[in-house]
This record gives C-alpha cells, sequence and structure tokens, in this order.
C-alpha cells in the first residue's frame, strides 16, 4: 500500500490577514458565498466586506444555524444556488468552517476557511464531520480534496476566548499518539494511505510545540496579547495537528470523543476537551508508561483541559452512560479499529474507568 500525505493549496497564518482576504480569495472566484455565524458577522461583517470588495470580490453573507448537519447543509446549498455563487467560503470556528467544506464539495466549488479560533484542527482537513439536528455524531465526510486556502489572522484568534485556544491543544494532543498508534497498526490514514514519515514528524512536532508553549501562550491569550508562543500554538493546533491527524490517522481518542456525544452530559464541552480526556483513556488502553501518562497529567491540568469523567460533566455517570459510550466509540468501521491491538467495548469501559481514576488521583 501506498505512503500519503496531503494538505491545503496554500496556509496562510499572520497579523492583519482579514483585510487582505478579498486578494487572497480572488484566485479562485468573484462571487463569495460566506458562510459566518452570527455573533461573528457581528463583530466582523462589515472588515470582511471591505476586504472583500478591496479585493474586487462581490460577497454574500449567510448566517450559521449552528449545527452541521445535512439539514444545515442542503439548505445553505439552497441559498448559493439562488446567488451563482462561485467559491465557498467558511469564516469561524469547526463546525462552520466543516460545512463551508462539505457545502462547497456538493456545489462543486472551490473553499476557503477562515477560522477565527485554533479551537481545532478540522480547518485544513478534507473532512467534515457531520452531526444529526441534535447534536448527536453522525459520521465523517470524506471529501476529495482539502481547501484550496487556509486563511489564519493571528490578530483575530488570539482575541477569541482562552477556552478555544485551550480546546484545540485538547484536540492538537491527541495527534501524535493516534498517528503513532495508526502507524503501528498500518492503519489506512484519512489520505487514502499508510502514514509518511514527514506525517510522523509533523504530529510528534505538533506534540513537542504543545509542551514546549501551551501554558505560555494561554497566559497570553488570557491578556488578549499575541506573542511568539500564540503564533505557534495556533500553528500547531490548526496546521500541524491537521496535517498530523489526516496523513497519520485516527484512533481511539477521536473514538471515544465521538463516544461521549451520546451522553446529553457532556454536550455543553468543546471537541477538543473531549478527544484531550480520550487521549488519557487511549494511553491507559495501549498500558503506555506511567511517565507518559504523567506527562500527558501535567500538560493537561497546566493548561486546564479535564482529565477526569468530572471535568467532562459526568460526576454522577453511572456505568450503563458509561457503557454506552464505550459501545459508541466501538461502532463497526470506526477510528478505533485503527488501534494496534484488540478493541472490545468491554476493554474500552475499562480504560475510561481507569482514565478517570488516574484523573482523579493526579489533581
Amino acid at each position: 500500500m501506498a505512503n500519503i500525505i496531503i494538505a491545503p493549496g496554500k496556509y496562510i497564518q499572520g497579523q492583519g490577514e482579514l483585510d487582505r482576504i478579498g486578494a487572497h480569495i480572488r484566485p479562485l472566484g468573484q462571487r463569495a458565498f460566506v458562510l459566518i455565524g452570527r455573533s461573528g458577522y457581528e463583530r466582523m461583517g462589515e472588515r470582511l466586506e471591505a476586504g472583500f470588495r478591496a479585493g474586487g470580490c462581490e460577497v454574500h453573507f449567510e448566517c450559521f444555524d449552528g449545527e452541521c448537519s445535512r439539514t444545515e447543509i442542503e439548505r445553505m446549498k439552497a441559498a448559493m444556488a439562488r446567488l451563482e455563487a462561485d467559491v465557498v467560503v467558511g469564516v469561524g470556528g469547526g463546525k462552520v468552517l466543516d460545512t463551508a467544506k462539505a457545502l462547497a464539495y456538493y456545489g462543486g466549488k472551490p473553499v476557503a476557511v477562515v477560522p477565527t479560533s485554533a479551537s481545532t484542527d478540522a480547518p485544513c482537513s478534507s473532512l467534515s464531520v457531520l452531526y444529526h439536528d441534535d447534536g448527536v455524531f453522525d459520521r465523517y465526510l470524506q471529501l476529495p480534496s482539502n481547501p484550496n486556502i487556509v486563511l489564519v489572522d493571528t490578530d483575530v484568534v488570539s482575541k477569541a476566548p482562552v477556552r478555544l485556544l485551550v480546546s484545540g491543544m485538547g484536540d492538537a494532543l491527541s495527534t501524535w499518539f493516534e498517528a503513532r498508534a495508526a502507524a503501528d497498526a498500518r492503519a489506512v490514514s484519512n489520505a487514502g494511505g499508510q502514514a509518511t514519515n514527514a506525517a510522523l514528524v509533523l504530529a510528534r512536532a505538533c506534540y513537542d510545540t504543545l509542551l514546549a508553549d501551551g501554558l505560555k501562550a494561554k497566559l497570553a491569550v488570557e491578556r488578549r496579547v499575541c506573542t511568539r508562543a500564540v503564533e505557534n500554538i495556533i500553528e500547531a493546533n490548526i496546521y500541524l495537528s491537521g496535517l498530523g491527524f489526516e496523513s497519520g490517522g485516527l484512533a481511539a481518542a477521536h473514538a471515544i470523543h465521538n463516544g461521549l456525544t451520546v451522553a446529553p452530559e457532556t454536550r455543553g464541552m468543546y471537541h477538543g476537551e473531549k478527544v484531550a480526556f480520550g487521549t488519557l483513556a487511549q494511553l491507559v488502553l495501549q498500558n503506555a508508561p506511567m511517565d507518559q501518562i504523567e506527562e500527558v497529567l501535567g500538560f493537561c491540568n497546566s493548561v486546564g483541559l479535564p482529565t477526569t469523567l468530572a471535568g467532562l460533566g459526568l460526576a454522577d455517570a453511572d456505568m450503563e452512560t458509561i457503557r454506552a459510550v464505550a459501545e459508541a466509540a466501538c461502532v463497526p468501521g470506526g477510528c478505533i479499529y485503527n488501534m494496534p491491538m484488540e478493541i472490545t467495548a468491554d476493554k474500552v469501559c475499562a480504560a475510561i474507568l481507569t482514565a478517570d481514576a488516574l484523573g482523579r488521583q493526579y489533581k
């Protein structure tokens, strides 16, 4: 089987790049259909419109309804067709961007994504995570290509709530461990082949950057400033993690995240917060060395990522709930089977409970 690595057509990161959005987008099309959340439009609508027009682009804004679901994608498709737009632009968080990517795919248009936080590694990927209208995980939509452009204005991202940056660190935290597990299992990655050495190097660089700069970046963003550490963490959360997970592979950490979505108590938690706990549970599942587990626990506690079920809103969860989470993590064909070992719901349930015990003891 071939080794394959994939990436967005262009990754742009810097201060003030939102003001140059039209110049960046115009090579893709002149009539932009911009998918954006209502609060994002209130904060940035005028600035975005000025940036598009300065680059010679017409622009139409459509407000996102809040869930990356098939219902929302169909609504956007109808609106885009009426306007005869020739390029899709997603501006916002992970679900907005995933919806924009799916919309561009179904509409046969190029797509640019503009994350307003570094809360997930979704921007760079050729993947959209679909949910049902009630927020329960539906399925992964594998797209034929990565976004044409990923545009990151670090001034905007560094002023987003610090919890979003920390959540992105939780998502990025899993990248190295999942890619390494998938490589050990010789699993097929989202790129359609086995991991290249380059993908594994990027995944490891992502983890090393988190350990080196994660706490410094959190403290800076709490003060609404953008330092070199913040720039490094933004790149790790979005680019290194995005390429590392997609061309390296997903495994138990993301599968356990998917399982956690069936518990209503976790609905208020961000994607990366659940993935961080899933990473800890994956290490337990692998019986990783204690010094590795302690390093992950120490990092999570330093930046404020959850390491216990209580931290996810499941302090009072009974065994029936934990069992349901484990079974949902083990759906046939899921990424948990990229682990280099036999997987059963019983083993995943035990790993979740042991991870919770380790988290409580380490605190």
